[in-house]
């Protein structure tokens, strides 16, 4: 059985994107704040959830994620939902369980 629970990097990740959301009033969509709520709270993500977490990557993949906000200045939108959706370390975890489960399921190339 493939192990769905949320590291505690991406856990932290998503903490973060949603203290800047909060603190800038952008970044994200309804359904990344929902996301990120989820992923902060730790425990397990149903397969379904981890498949939707893989798949937001690959779309925003190159959302100004350079504009982190360092030294005063401010984040970009695509820098505060990239850290909703886990971060590089959402990224990796999420698309690291696809391909556990699509192999597990027979999908796998």
């Amino acid at each position: 059985m493939t192990d769905l629970s949320i590291p505690q990097k991406v856990q932290d990740n998503a903490r973060k994107g949603l203290k800047l959301r909060d603190e800038y009033g952008f970044g994200g969509t309804e359904v990344g704040q929902h996301m990120a709520e989820k992923l902060a709270g730790g425990g397990d993500l149903s397969e379904e959830e981890v498949r939707h977490v893989a798949a937001y990557f690959p779309r925003h993949a190159h959302d100004h994620l350079d504009q982190t906000g360092q030294g005063g200045a401010k984040p970009s939108r695509g820098y505060v939902a990239w850290l909703l959706w886990g971060g590089d370390e959402g990224r990796a975890w999420s698309e690291r369980n696809v391909e556990r489960l699509d192999n597990r399921d027979g999908h796998g190339s």
